[in-house]
């Protein structure tokens, strides 16, 4: 057998799964007094700004998947961080609100997330992280029309 599969190394998806499994481990690592993830922080942090969202929106401002969102939803929920009201125009939708414990949790851990997207960008140059992130933003826009559970971050450019 001649064949020869390409090195991982020469596919961008590879560096980019690989930062997303730091990304991951840093912010666990920095949030884990207040055992959130991610996406549950994505997510409180989303209703806080936007109130009374809907499940779907609330997924496509996070960039996560409509069909999974209803189990981070029902973790807030246990926890007794997010709620679930009915919509007054259409009983098929929910609406969700951040409680006060949820809107505590996300203003206390909230220097813990910034400092987690500061130790991404550390071994960076101060002059290469804008850059890096601009480059991000774009890659982002351009292909977001691709992804499973597009976001409302590509929308300004091919998204």
């Amino acid at each position: 057998m001649d064949f020869r599969p390409a090195e991982l190394e020469n596919f961008p998806g590879y560096y980019i799964r690989r930062l997303q499994q730091i990304a991951v481990a840093v912010f666990m690592e920095e949030a884990q007094p207040w055992s959130v993830t991610p996406v549950q922080y994505a997510a409180l942090s989303a209703v806080l700004r936007q109130p009374g969202v809907d499940q779907r929106t609330l997924a496509r401002l996070i960039g996560f998947d409509a069909s999974t969102i209803g189990s981070v939803i029902d973790r807030l929920e246990a926890r007794g961080l997010m709620v679930r009201s009915g919509s007054p125009t259409d009983r098929r939708v929910r609406l969700l609100h951040v409680t006060p414990e949820g809107q505590a949790l996300v203003q206390e851990a909230e220097p813990a997330v910034l400092r987690a997207q500061q130790r991404m960008l550390e071994p960076l140059p101060d002059e290469a992280r804008a850059r890096f992130m601009e480059q991000l933003a774009f890659l982002i826009a351009e292909n977001d029309k691709l992804a499973r559970a597009p976001s409302s971050a590509g929308e300004g450019r091919g998204g």
